[in-house]
């Protein structure tokens, strides 16, 4: 019997809940995209999943060039969603076992959704003493900013030290909030659970990490965009020079997944006819040399292609990736499989 993918909402995102989760995926989708009904417009690739056992949470983001500020929205709202999940699969007779470890939480970006999934893939490795995250940030911007504007980067170097020091603490509280609701929710099954632990020495707590180390993310059609991408690109400078641009810039956002050096557990899809990911694609396999061969797949299609939706028995595909109509099955072979191998692969590679 076909399970129903219903989204309902939690927090600021929509949830699908499974009744017998294997794992959760967290899907953030591109500009426009990602942002309006993106249960609409990813609902072919976000049904697939959730029949391969997968409770689905879709993240929307708002339309701001500070994508620091969205990438810790982000994650904050994990720390509120997970509670609410173990709440409602309880309430609905559901298994859910997979929420009780937030390494059953995997991350799936498209387009310019995938920087918010690297940002915070490289918040797990800064160092959390004040000290040490100020030298990392500070080698950052000053490989990547005119030396010549000194006291402009010294601004800019400050304000993401404090911003990123105030996420962090932020964090912790919701962390704590987050594991006093889950221990209510599970009330004397917290201690079963426990008890199921294979080393009675480990930390008593949900949540492995602050940020997503340790969590799986797939990136499709990744876009490292800047303040052209989104308003005409003589307008972009003159923002830009006024440091009200796209934060952190390309050429930062590269320079931190550099200096963090995690995205082990990386899988990333290409698209043929796509030239908007071309560069972001090249960079990660050429400069970064991640993720490895076997967590690569370049397909065919254009960037939108990870958007689609069923209509009677056929898939209807966006216009930059023929054909516009398809079947279920062509549809499948051409990225869903490809999909959904990654995350089985990926997982094997955690777990080893």
């Amino acid at each position: 019997m076909e399970t129903t993918l219903r989204f309902q909402p939690v927090s600021h995102s929509w949830v699908a809940l499974h009744p017998k989760p294997k794992g959760v995926i967290q899907f953030i989708g591109g500009a426009f995209f990602g942002t309006f009904a993106p249960m609409l417009f990813y609902r072919y690739l976000l049904r697939y999943l959730f029949d391969n056992g997968y409770t689905i949470i879709l993240l929307p983001f708002n339309f701001t060039f500070d994508h620091y500020v969205e990438a810790g929205f982000l994650i904050k709202e994990e720390y509120e969603i997970i509670p609410e999940l173990i709440r409602r699969a309880k309430f609905a007779g559901y298994d859910y076992k997979a929420y009780l470890s937030d390494r059953n939480f995997s991350w799936i970006g498209h387009s310019i959704g995938c920087k918010y999934v690297a940002l915070l893939e490289a918040f797990s490795a800064l160092p959390r003493e004040p000290e040490q995250l100020e030298e990392v940030i500070r080698d950052i911007v000053t490989k990547t900013s005119n030396p010549s504007e000194t006291a402009k980067n010294e601004r800019k170097i400050q304000t993401i030290v404090q911003n990123l020091e105030s996420l962090i603490n932020d964090l912790k509280q919701r962390r704590a909030r987050a594991t006093q609701l889950i221990k209510y929710y599970l009330g004397k099954e917290q201690d079963t659970y426990w008890d199921r632990r294979e080393d009675p020495n480990i930390d008593k707590t949900y949540f492995k990490n602050l940020f997503i180390k340790g969590q799986t993310s797939i990136l499709l059609a990744p876009v490292n965009s800047g303040t052209d991408s989104a308003i005409p690109k003589f307008l972009a400078k003159f923002i830009d020079k006024l440091g009200w641009g796209v934060k952190p810039t390309p050429q930062e956002t590269f320079a931190l997944i550099q200096a963090t050096n995690l995205f082990n557990l990386l899988g990333l899809v290409s698209f043929k006819s796509d030239k908007l990911a071309k560069s972001t694609c090249e960079w990660f396999v050429n400069t970064f040399k991640k993720p490895p061969t076997d967590l690569q797949n370049n397909l065919a299609g254009g960037h939108l292609k990870p958007l689609g939706i069923k209509l009677g028995g056929y898939v209807v595909n966006f216009p930059d990736s023929l054909p516009i109509i398809e079947s279920p099955q062509r549809r499948n072979a051409e990225l869903e499989i490809y999909v959904g191998k990654l995350l089985g692969a990926l997982e094997e590679e955690r777990s080893s």
